[in-house]
């Protein structure tokens, strides 16, 4: 709170002898006034003083920014942990007439099983988790003139592997006799995609020796335009159950015609 402090100067008229009878005119009583603030409100104004220009400096920020919706928005669908993350588990692969995804840590092979076959990719760290393509000419019109999903797996059975051995073996461990090897068809469909009919089959291998406790072999087949086309996806049964069975669904189901 503001006091004023007064400071009176007051000018007497001198006086000689006997008051005269006619009186010399007075001057007035000058008063001089100073205003002074108390350091309470020194204090109390500079605090105002911040305050306001902060206030101020925040408007004008806010101003400054444009806020989207979706930033001021919280959680996932309002993108405010940023975009999200690319699929970098698969590369897209656009082949001659067909497409499909490769997982992105399989390399290309150079090694030729099949006849017709135009592209083969391997897993890193074992080989028999891998894919393949074929392309070979055939005068069906469509898949279906090859009869059903298992007649068409008889017909090209040689994707499966033959038997190597011909010695004679007795039937045991769920092989037939003089048999080292078995399939079996675990699942098959007939889906249409693109107005074009495919066959789908899952197929389990297995050896004598054991190894890998067996294959999941996935099967699509098309024809188009005079040509069979055929994808076969495989892991071993072991790392079929450790995390390959995602890899090689998901490139088989990616598997169409371009």
């Amino acid at each position: 709170m503001a006091s004023t402090a007064c400071f009176l100067h007051h000018i007497a008229p001198s006086v000689r002898g006997r008051v005269q009878s006619a009186r010399a005119p007075t001057k007035p009583a000058l008063v001089i006034c100073k205003a002074e603030k108390s350091s309470a409100e020194e204090e109390q104004s500079s605090g105002l003083s911040r305050r306001l220009a902060l206030t101020l400096l925040v408007g004008a920020a806010a101003v400054g920014t444009k806020v989207s919706p979706a930033d001021a928005a919280y959680g996932e669908a309002a993108n405010v942990f940023g975009k999200p993350k690319a699929n970098t588990d698969f590369l897209p692969y656009n082949g001659d007439g067909f497409k499909l995804l490769v997982p992105s840590k399989w390399n290309p092979s150079r090694e030729v099983e099949y006849p017709g076959q135009v592209l083969r990719y391997e897993d890193n760290f074992d080989s028999n988790s891998n894919v393949t393509v074929t392309v070979t000419s055939t005068d069906k019109k469509s898949i279906a003139d090859y009869g059903s999903p298992e007649e068409f797996l008889s017909k090209v059975d040689y994707l499966l592997g033959k038997q190597a051995y011909s010695g004679k073996t007795d039937s045991e461990g769920g092989f037939d006799k003089d048999a080292v090897a078995t399939a079996n068809i675990l699942e098959s469909a007939t889906p249409v995609v693109g107005g074009k009919q495919f066959y789908s089959l899952s197929v389990l291998t297995r050896t004598a020796d054991g190894d890998e406790g067996g294959k999941h072999q996935l099967i699509n087949a098309v024809v188009s335009d005079g040509k069979l086309y055929i994808c076969k996806v495989q892991a071993g049964d072991k790392r079929w159950f450790k995390g390959a069975r995602r890899f090689v669904e998901s490139t088989a189901s990616s598997f169409s015609l371009a």
